[in-house]
């Protein structure tokens, strides 16, 4: 890291969409929150549900398609500013019915907002990176984890940060998340297998972190290149 890297580090916007804290999703996102100032990142951490964040879209903040400098609620306000004063952005979350919990999803409704995030000739986004961690309860070998990654990839990252203008963004999917993993057999029925335990349990785990650790890796090497 250079002189004035550490001088100014870059700063990283640590989304967490998860209700416990004891969850998976919030272990990876410590490990993530570690390893980025490991690298060198300053850490804004934004735990949605410990600050409270509202996903249900308001009249306050809802577009005005006639006024793209509309002033939002001040809630919304400072997460724009968080998000504007954010190099890279991360969120850690659940997959729920190959998408995004109700509250990251109500995040983007409200804060990524007309005239912010969208809705200009210059994007204000433009020269960010995202990382979308996203951790799925299917086995990691079911045919379904490729629709999955195409319906993530599509959504969050075509429908979401290239229509915001976003320089990069990846979705990370972590499958094998659940200690009892479900597979979907061939005549549709679902299966739940039995919990993983001991050594078992152990190295599905440490394989999952390991994933997460190397979609970390590789996304800020290209956080190093030019936008």
């Amino acid at each position: 890291m250079s002189n004035n890297d550490a001088q100014d580090p870059r700063t990283a916007l640590v989304v967490v969409a998860h209700h416990r804290t004891d969850s998976l999703t919030a272990h990876i996102a410590r490990r993530t929150t570690a390893q980025l100032e490991a690298a060198g990142y300053r850490i804004d951490l934004l735990d949605l549900h410990a600050e409270g964040f509202d996903p249900r879209m308001t009249e306050a903040d809802q577009p005005d398609w006639g006024n793209r400098d509309k002033i939002f609620s001040p809630e919304v306000e400072e997460h724009m500013r968080r998000i504007l004063a954010a190099d890279i952005i991360i969120a850690a979350f659940p997959v729920y019915w190959a998408y995004t919990p109700a509250i990251l999803k109500g995040w983007i409704d409200r804060v990524w907002n007309y005239g912010f995030a969208y809705g200009r000739s210059k994007p204000r986004l433009a020269g960010k990176r995202m990382l979308w961690l996203g951790l799925a309860g299917v086995a990691a070998d079911d045919p379904t984890v490729d629709f999955m990654q195409q319906a993530l990839d599509s959504q969050l990252s075509g429908g979401i940060a290239y229509y915001c203008g976003l320089t990069h963004s990846i979705v990370g999917l972590l499958p094998d998340a659940e200690e009892r993993r479900q597979r979907l057999n061939t005549d549709g029925t679902l299966h739940i297998e039995d919990p993983a335990i001991g050594a078992a349990r152990a190295a599905q785990y440490d394989a999952l972190e390991r994933r997460a650790a190397t979609f970390i890796t590789d996304f800020l090497a290209a956080d190093r290149l030019p936008a």
